[in-house]
């Protein structure tokens, strides 16, 4: 039942079989250095460290921006630390803004952390997807959704004239608000 089938031992000076293209997926990030310039869209199912300058979009699993790092385009990843700078839109699950990080463009976040001394200039939207959520905080959607706002707003006051005509109480008619008090 245990016995040991005649097979031929194996040589101890050999190399391991290769390994399956999915097993050998790597786990070191893909560094882009600061003396790089890529003109043109980035794609990476893993973790990027940019460093260098890219005018085009960027999409990652994770995604570090240095702090002399520039992006002009849109950034696509699950997480983004941004401490360089973006301009463009972001979206991400996760994105942290670090002190140094100055973004021109929308978010689109499902969390959001900003470090004191970070540069924002656009729009912030929370989306509970916003990978698969396409559209983004910019005017246009606001200026959309004011219409909407606008029919579900409570009824307008009265006018000053009924309230004019409305009795007050007697210590604010003859009070002087700006009167000192001896």
């Amino acid at each position: 039942m245990f016995n040991k089938k005649d097979s031929p031992a194996p040589e101890t000076g050999s190399p391991p079989p290769p390994a399956k293209r999915s097993a050998m997926k790597s786990k070191a990030p893909s560094i882009l250095s600061a003396d790089l310039t890529i003109t043109g869209s980035i794609s990476s199912e893993g973790e990027v460290q940019l460093d260098g300058i890219v005018e085009g979009d960027v999409r990652a699993g994770s995604l570090s921006i240095g702090e002399e790092a520039t992006v002009k385009g849109e950034v696509v990843a699950e997480s983004v630390v941004v401490r360089g700078r973006v301009e463009g839109s972001v979206r991400a699950r996760q994105v942290q803004l670090a002190a140094t990080a100055r973004i021109e463009g929308d978010i689109v976040h499902a969390t959001l952390a900003v470090e004191s001394g970070a540069y924002f200039d656009g729009h912030c939207r929370r989306s509970s997807d916003p990978l698969a959520d396409k559209k983004s905080a910019s005017s246009d959607t606001i200026a959309q959704d004011k219409p909407k706002a606008a029919a579900s707003m409570p009824p307008a006051p009265p006018s000053s004239a009924a309230a004019a005509s409305a009795p007050r109480p007697a210590a604010a008619a003859n009070s002087d608000p700006f009167a000192s008090k001896a």
